[in-house]
């Protein structure tokens, strides 16, 4: 890739931008995951009802992509993102001030937080209308690895949940949102070629194209196990490795960096050597990654001693080899993940130029519902047989059948759109 070329070819304070406003906006999104540990544990509430909270957030993102994706047409993606984002500004502020006091109060700071996470469906088609298509997978990958807020949520707020009390953090998070806001508001640029308003025919013609759905099924699996992981993975560490959540976090925080890291490999591969065939080789990856965690046995349990920790249990220097192991499967498999994202969002620009916007919601709502249904199906997994194989197993699963569905298509996409994309695909 020559780098001046690419400099030149969009604009880069847009970029810049939108990759900051996903940051921020994904690490609140996900926040649920390490703060479940200490407010699930106040209101005494059981194991199957915490992947519940946490898999809400997911689900409300999915939906809000959808309306914020339509919006961002409609009103444009700056003003659309300046409104989200002071939207989930102000439900922070409520409940660094008021606190969160039962369980349905929990629910609806989800859904109040879905809006953060749907800030994919205006982030990445804003960036990607900059660039012409030999860009789009280094682009959306850039754009895209703003998911690494999750990284930067692992490691800060189960610290400062410990500190200063799980309401204190929601102060915390305010700070960066500000500043993030500042920045957006004053660097963010729309792209000259204005986009027709969408209506919900719009979504009905492209519901009816076969494609859009074998890209949200792909989607599904990536980037729904990178978010479904990354909110999961917090109780699931705490359940069956008996972790403190200080080490949960910090396990979570190394797993979910490589997803978010080679979130841009994925994209630059498959810019190289197409979006198929990156795809196929990752799905490998993630089935046997999901596989062979089914098969972990549980950790030992931890010893009694605390040290006044509010979620106690084996600190990161004095964890059981188990956990290790674990650590370094989810590792391989969410770098997959991570990869796999943005492979699949390198096709989706070629595909639906003209469209992006529409089916950008479209794929990252089936991209949430996936995150909500592996959060959801791990703590149905506990109740039905206290472990998590089944959940696993069934995730498992699901790559494999992506890699089915690539093949059906591999050859009608590449003598079709994609032999005029001026892409590799």
């Amino acid at each position: 890739m020559n780098l001046k070329e690419f400099k030149q070819a969009g604009h880069w304070p847009t970029l810049l931008s939108a990759f900051l406003y996903f940051d921020v906006s994904f690490m609140v999104w996900v926040m649920l995951g390490p703060l479940s540990l200490y407010i699930t544990k106040d209101l005494e509430l059981p194991v199957g009802e915490k992947f519940t909270i946490v898999a809400i957030p997911i689900l409300s993102g999915a939906v809000f992509r959808i309306i914020l994706g339509s919006l961002s047409d409609h009103l444009g993606p700056k003003l659309t993102g300046i409104l989200a984002q002071l939207l989930v500004i102000l439900g922070l502020a409520y409940v660094f001030v008021f606190g969160l006091h039962s369980k349905l109060e929990v629910e609806l700071l989800g859904l109040l937080l879905g809006i953060a996470g749907a800030s994919f469906a205006v982030a990445l088609p804003q960036a990607s209308r900059w660039y012409p298509p030999k860009f789009q997978g280094i682009v959306m990958g850039i754009a895209g690895a703003g998911n690494m807020g999750v990284v930067l949520d692992s490691m800060i707020v189960p610290w400062l949940a410990e500190r200063f009390g799980w309401q204190a953090v929601f102060g915390f998070l305010l700070i960066p949102l500000v500043l993030v806001l500042l920045i957006y508001a004053v660097l963010v640029k729309d792209a000259p070629d204005k986009r027709a308003p969408v209506s919900l025919a719009n979504y009905a013609a492209v519901l009816k194209d076969p494609d859009s759905w074998w890209f949200m099924f792909f989607y599904s699996i990536t980037f729904g196990g990178f978010v479904g992981l990354g909110n999961a993975l917090p109780l699931y560490f705490t359940n069956w490795y008996h972790v403190s959540g200080i080490a949960a976090g910090l396990m979570v925080a190394v797993v979910v960096f490589a997803g978010s890291m080679f979130r841009p490999v994925g994209g630059f591969l498959a810019d190289r050597i197409g979006g198929i065939r990156a795809l196929q080789f990752l799905f490998i990856i993630v089935s046997l990654s999901y596989l062979a965690i089914s098969f972990m046995p549980e950790g030992p349990v931890a010893p009694q001693q605390t040290g006044g920790a509010k979620v106690a249990g084996w600190g990161l220097m004095a964890l059981p080899p188990v956990a290790w192991v674990a650590v370094a499967i989810f590792f391989v498999g969410t770098l997959a993940l991570g990869m796999g994202n943005g492979s699949v969002f390198q096709l989706v620009p070629l595909r639906f130029r003209k469209e992006i916007g529409v089916v950008t919601g479209l794929v990252g709502c089936a991209g949430g519902v996936g995150g909500f249904f592996l959060a959801k199906t791990l703590g149905v997994s506990w109740e039905m047989q206290h472990g998590f194989a089944l959940g696993f197993s069934v995730f498992a699963a699901l790559p494999l059948l992506g890699l089915f569905g690539l093949m059906v298509v591999k050859k009608r996409w590449r003598t079709t759109w994609g032999a005029v994309s001026g892409a590799q695909v």
